[in-house]
């Protein structure tokens, strides 16, 4: 059997590490370790995991986010999946379709990572996720662990791991079905800061270190579109075209219709055009 080590940074005492562990001590098929990095404060998300596997002896270390709470089965899919597939590096799976923080940004911001995990196109993924992941602790090691000089903050540290794994040859998974709640409250401010600064800025500046464009997951053709249908409304509008920029804002709806579609059925109408106007934001 495959052993399970979990790891939780938690350097900054969160208060969701609770409800965090106890998700993973009731897990249907529980780890065979759980170790919880709280110290030092000065340590990185990206360091805390770093130490963390220092002291894992699984053979398969599972990254969860103090601020997750794992499905019941979501470990033993997990283990299955190494189980069954002895050339799996890394398997990730999502957050699940009900957020804990109810604020429509909140809301808006998990609803969306989750449709994005759950239509990841038809090509391999070539990206780690730590919310919810889980990577062969020799890949991991082989590759040299996360960045944590490169990413101080929370950033795009897993999928830069994701990336190293992919060039040593190795071979990664998305398993929709390994899902998690994410207990996490956004803002309108943290949410665009993370978007922009955490998140597209340092992924783009990989992309071209790497010299490798993404086109999977929220880097495919539709999501680049819809950038472009979001940037051109507010651009014709300015230059007094309103037929041009309807015609951008058609074709972002009509790019994105399921995901605006599950905004319907989890929010409601009212807070589902809010929602369509946050997407827009976010492109």
């Amino acid at each position: 059997m495959i052993n399970l080590s979990v790891v939780v940074p938690a350097t900054d005492r969160p208060t969701t590490l609770g409800s965090c562990r106890a998700a993973i001590e009731a897990s249907t098929d529980p780890p065979d370790e759980l170790i919880v990095v709280d110290g030092p404060p000065s340590l990185s998300a990206a360091e805390a995991r770093n130490a963390g596997v220092a002291r894992a002896t699984g053979d398969v270390v599972v990254f969860v986010d103090a601020d997750v709470e794992v499905h019941p089965d979501a470990l033993g899919r997990i283990r299955a999946a190494f189980e069954a597939d002895p050339g799996l590096t890394a398997l990730h799976g999502s957050y699940d379709d009900r957020p804990r923080a109810r604020t429509t940004v909140s809301a808006f911001r998990n609803l969306l990572h989750h449709h994005v995990h759950h239509h990841p196109g038809r090509r391999p993924v070539e990206t780690f996720w730590t919310g919810l992941g889980a990577v062969r602790r020799s890949a991991f090691e082989a590759v040299g662990g996360f960045d944590g000089q490169r990413y101080p903050h929370p950033s795009i540290e897993d999928i830069e791991l994701g990336h190293r794994l992919v060039t040593a040859g190795g071979r990664l998974r998305l398993d929709p079905a390994v899902q998690g709640t994410h207990l996490k409250r956004w803002t309108l401010r943290s949410m665009v800061h993370t978007d922009f600064a955490r998140r597209a800025v340092p992924w783009i500046a990989l992309q071209v270190r790497t010299r490798r464009l993404a086109s999977t997951l929220n880097c495919g053709w539709p999501h680049r579109l819809s950038a472009a249908a979001c940037t051109v409304a507010p651009l014709a509008l300015a230059l007094g075209l309103p037929a041009a920029a309807m015609a951008a804002v058609v074709a972002f709806v009509g790019l994105n219709r399921s995901f605006h579609g599950l905004l319907v059925r989890r929010l409601g109408p009212a807070r589902a055009v809010a929602g369509v106007a946050l997407h827009a934001l976010h492109h």
